[in-house]
């Protein structure tokens, strides 16, 4: 986080703001280096529940057209919600129409498409103005959102797609905390959120602790509007929850459930807000 950010007026509850920015160029080069390492078995692989490495991939390439067709080109052609549909069932509906279509796609030309386009939107992001009013972030509660929610939103789902098709292949979860420590900052500001329909007293608090050198502490606070995390600490909260990091990003990613979250946490306090707090989701679900 840099502190010499403003907060965007009305919006202080969201915490301090993040800037992701100086991080895509190193992600992208860092998901070109897992996909040109690939052997030709690897992309058949299943990545996700439903999909190949390579449909994870063409998603990804997807994500990065958009971005650059609403935000760099001012482009708004396109695929709209069918009437009653929600926007989950909608994002789920596109993404998938976007991999089948990408299906006649050889691996290495998506992979030379995914270089140049990447880097595309990596150099979009350097020059964004972190303060300007972007796409709304349905998970955090806030639409339109910042830039700098919405970045930074970006380089979470990014860098956990990378985690996804590096454990596909049997590599592991990328062990550099610099990155870990920008994606679990952003995921935790769906704290506030999460807890929207949970009636405490003003001032009552719930904190997250994350283990670990990407880890660190976010307090949410009963303010009687909404919970924020803009609130100074007030001394002993009412429920804390602890974490390592790789049960956070994963929880957050919906690649475990709260249940098998909260078996692994350390609870003091509060069990009922402990269990809230990790009801807590950071993805389109």
């Amino acid at each position: 986080m840099d502190s010499q950010l403003n907060d965007v007026p009305g919006l202080s509850w969201l915490g301090a703001p993040i800037d992701a920015r100086p991080l895509f160029a190193a992600e992208q080069a860092a998901l070109m280096a897992t996909l040109r390492g690939l052997a030709p078995a690897d992309w058949a692989r299943e990545a996700v529940p439903g999909w190949t490495v390579r449909d994870l991939a063409a998603h990804v390439l997807g994500d990065f057209y958009g971005r650059l067709a609403r935000d760099r080109d001012g482009h708004r052609e396109g695929p709209a919600p069918a009437p009653g549909e929600t926007l989950e069932t909608f994002i789920h509906r596109i993404n998938q129409e976007w991999v089948t279509a990408f299906s006649r796609v050889s691996p290495a030309a998506l992979t030379d498409t995914l270089d140049l386009i990447g880097r595309q939107v990596a150099d979009l992001f350097a020059a964004s103005d972190l303060h300007a009013p972007s796409l709304g972030v349905s998970w955090a509660g806030v639409d339109p959102a910042p830039m700098w929610l919405d970045s930074a939103r970006d380089l979470t789902e990014f860098w956990t797609h990378r985690q996804q098709i590096r454990r596909a292949v049997g590599q592991g979860v990328d062990p550099a905390p610099a990155p870990l420590a920008v994606v679990l900052d952003t995921f935790m500001r769906a704290l506030p959120h999460t807890l929207r329909e949970v009636a405490a007293p003003v001032g009552t608090q719930v904190r997250v602790r994350i283990d670990g050198p990407a880890g660190g502490t976010w307090t949410a606070t009963a303010t009687g509007r909404r919970w924020s995390l803009a609130e100074p600490d007030a001394g002993r909260p009412a429920s804390v929850v602890r974490l390592d990091a790789d049960t956070a990003w994963r929880l957050c990613a919906r690649d475990i459930q709260p249940d098998a979250a909260l078996a692994r946490a350390g609870v003091e306090g509060d069990r009922d807000l402990a269990e809230a707090a990790c009801r807590i989701v950071s993805i389109v679900y």
